[in-house]
């Protein structure tokens, strides 16, 4: 494992997932997030420590355009901007983190052998809890605009 910290792009898959973002054009940048994420989301059999290397870094970029979100990544995460992403992306960040953090995952394995264990799966957990939140503010917020109160105050504007 080429793993220099346990930040989101603290490891050579994840700083290459980063350099492949900057050179792809900006709007194919969205589509390479969802795919890393798509792969962990549902892996085949066990999650394989790249492909949780590569979604871990997806992830944090959809938290980062969060509300609460915040640019966790180093000098080695991408370094030209991202479109603005999708809500849906939210949720399959989630999907992506909990099969990261589970026991058919060889990057969660790694970790839990690894000084910095607990230090990586409290910083996976908040990752998720800042994306999950969004998504919480989301359904909140569709529900308003729902409502008869919502429906009359976008009526009176």
């Amino acid at each position: 494992m080429g793993t220099w910290d346990i930040g989101p792009f603290d490891n050579d898959t994840a700083a290459d997932f980063g350099g492949d973002l900057d050179e792809a054009a900006l709007e194919e940048r969205e589509a390479l997030i969802r795919a890393a994420l798509k792969r962990a989301a549902d892996p085949a059999d066990f999650l394989d420590t790249s492909d949780g290397e590569r979604a871990v870094a997806a992830a944090a970029l959809v938290a980062a355009q969060c509300p609460d979100g915040e640019l966790t990544c180093s000098n080695d995460g991408p370094s030209e901007p991202l479109p603005e992403l999708p809500a849906d992306l939210r949720t399959l960040a989630v999907d992506a983190l909990d099969q990261v953090a589970s026991e058919r995952s060889e990057l969660a394995e790694l970790w839990d052998d690894a000084e910095n264990g607990s230090k990586w799966r409290h910083d996976i957990t908040h990752l998720r809890d800042v994306l999950d939140q969004s998504l919480s503010m989301d359904v909140i917020s569709t529900r308003v605009r729902e409502s008869p109160a919502g429906r009359l105050h976008d009526q009176c504007r």
